[in-house]
């Protein structure tokens, strides 16, 4: 029960769920699988089966253009990460998923979750909830890639992520932010006063 806690806090976001109620609804459907480093979760051409929740590590998600990966999210802890397109249409993802640290995630499959929402009207609201949660944050960083120069985006990442700098590989980083990786090493040479003084805060 210890391993999901942090589960619970975060669906405690979005409704009033009770520890009757979690435990009742979704701790039975609940699966707690453990990868380790580099390992995939979801790759191009499966349909995705499984809706995730990172209790411990660090994930990417990420797709093949030619020889090159081109990464579309990289997540940490207390975050959802699946291939949402494949999901909820049931067709097979275009995104592979994989592990950058060894991680521990929470996974609800999706005819575990359909019954769910079946069967309860709160959990289909608070399902409701999450979805829209997950893609407002997508359609924000879309349109940052968007609106924001390169340096904008590097010092806006910079700034919410510091201890990402540490965990995630450079080259993962520059694809995510759609920065050149020459451009991204200048970035990263040019403000390190800037990255110890917001570890410093």
């Amino acid at each position: 029960m210890d391993a999901i806690g942090p589960f619970k806090d975060y669906l405690r976001k979005f409704i009033d769920l009770t520890d009757a109620e979690f435990e009742q609804v979704l701790l039975p459907v609940i699966k707690v699988r453990k990868f380790g480093k580099k390992e995939l979760l979801t790759k191009a051409g499966d349909v995705e089966n499984y809706f995730n929740f990172i209790i411990k590590g660090l994930i990417r998600k990420y797709y093949q253009k030619g020889r090159h990966e081109i990464n579309t999210q990289i997540s940490t802890e207390g975050h959802i990460i699946h291939c949402q397109e494949s999901y909820h249409s049931r067709q097979p993802s275009e995104y592979f998923i994989e592990t950058i640290e060894p991680s521990v995630v929470v996974s609800i499959t999706y005819n575990d979750l359909e019954s769910i929402f079946a069967q309860s009207k709160k959990m289909e609201h608070l399902g409701r909830l999450v979805i829209t949660h997950t893609m407002v944050l997508k359609d924000r960083w879309q349109i940052q890639l968007v609106k924001m120069t390169p340096r904008e985006r590097f010092l806006t990442f910079v700034t919410k992520n510091p201890e990402l700098m540490q965990r995630v590989p450079q080259k993962f980083l520059a694809s995510y932010l759609n920065i050149k990786p020459e451009t991204f090493s200048r970035f990263k040479h040019l403000i390190k006063g800037h990255v110890r003084n917001v570890h410093s805060i």
